[in-house]
């Protein structure tokens, strides 16, 4: 008896890894400042937890629509409409629990055996092994930082082959936390449109951009897919959901592949979305403005360290610092700084081959750890890099 072989080219999420390792510190009586992971430590917004109490209260615990409650999709075109002048069709959207299952319904409906998806490296560390999952093909771009990290044409270009399938684009980025300008993904959706290629989009950091502005790629094309979901923006992580937006000819498909699979998304965490969408904006924005605070605290502090950071990231919870001037393997580095230093990092192989040499600090955590962990840095740098 073997293990499907599938399973085999999935590599771990080492920041998962690494995250497990600090609660056996932590359970051991260690203090650790985590800013190895990406989750809001915000509590949800009032409205979520009021309405999420009421759907129980109303019994509203029965399997909705496969697609989702109508009351959350409808909530969802709306919003897009007033966030980003775009028309989206409630019939198109399709309410998943978070937004990793709506990754899977989507490279499963929309990849055959050898074709090939264009993502950047460094990206999102699931990316590349959802793809491998459904017999897909990773196709990594390099981005660098002295541009942001952001894709150029040329080099998407220089990788499109006849099995092409789509471009993968993550605006604001994880690990990055780097915005796409609206003229780039100008020039992305008319590549795309030139080799008939559909683009992926993933929308999940949008409503966290500091300075500038986030797009969604359905204001360029509606050839296209959009993840998105309720985990970083409202802080529902453990929620769990998301939604994807797809053309309609994926729409009957996902539909069954939700059945069969998921039977629909938690009817309760459906209602506390619509809450969400339509109320929580107040405390949004004071989210927003405290992680800016948290940024530019944290972007000063590293680059006193010494690390260079050329395009400051302008969106999401993260920086994504170049360290190969201490060492160019990031997990030995990650890892040592954690037992040293008692601070979780995740080291940037995590993130891809050109992550190498890279740690993302995420500032999704008070001002006084934040304060404790680059305090912490500092003297880890000085007593074992000086």
């Amino acid at each position: 008896m073997t293990v499907a072989r599938r399973c085999e080219k999935i590599t771990p999420f080492i920041v998962m890894d690494i995250l497990e390792k600090i609660h056996k510190m932590e359970s051991r009586g260690i203090e650790v400042v985590h800013m190895e992971i990406g989750e809001p430590d915000f509590n949800v917004p009032a409205c979520v937890s009021q309405v999420s109490r009421e759907a129980f209260s109303r019994n509203e615990t029965c399997y909705t629509h496969s697609l989702g409650d109508i009351r959350l999709r409808d909530a969802i075109s709306k919003y897009h409409k007033d966030t980003y002048n775009t028309v989206v069709d409630p019939g198109q959207i399709l309410v998943t629990s978070g937004t990793s299952p709506a990754m899977l319904l989507l490279f499963s409906a929309l990849v055959d055996p050898g074709d090939e998806i264009i993502i950047s490296d460094p990206h999102y560390a699931c990316y590349a092994n959802f793809i491998k999952y459904v017999q897909g093909v990773p196709v990594p771009v390099p981005v660098f930082e002295d541009e942001g990290f952001v894709y150029t044409p040329e080099a998407i270009e220089a990788k499109i082959t006849p099995r092409t399938k789509a471009i993968f684009i993550n605006s604001p980025s994880n690990p990055t936390g780097n915005v796409i300008p609206k003229t780039r993904m100008e020039e992305i959706v008319e590549m795309a449109r030139a080799h008939g290629l559909y683009i992926i989009s993933d929308e999940i950091y949008h409503g966290l951009v500091y300075e500038g502005q986030e797009h969604s790629i359905l204001e360029f094309t509606d050839k296209a897919f959009v993840l998105n979901g309720f985990s970083k923006l409202f802080a529902m992580t453990g929620l769990r959901l998301g939604y994807l937006i797809a053309p309609p000819l994926f729409i009957r498909v996902l539909q069954v592949l939700q059945q069969n699979f998921f039977i629909c998304a938690n009817s309760v965490a459906q209602m506390a979305g619509v809450a969400a969408l339509t109320d929580a904006k107040k405390e949004t924005d004071h989210m927003r403005q405290v992680y800016n605070t948290r940024r530019k605290y944290v972007i000063g502090r590293l680059k006193a360290m010494g690390f260079e950071i050329p395009v400051e990231p302008t969106g999401a919870f993260y920086v994504f610092v170049n360290a190969r001037h201490i060492s160019n393997d990031s997990y030995f580095l990650a890892f040592d700084i954690l037992e040293k230093a008692h601070i979780g990092v995740t080291p940037g192989i995590d993130f891809g081959v050109n992550g190498e040499g890279y740690l993302r600090f995420s500032y999704a955590n008070s001002m006084e750890n934040l304060i404790i962990g680059m305090d912490r840095m500092e003297t880890y740098l000085k007593e074992y890099f000086s």
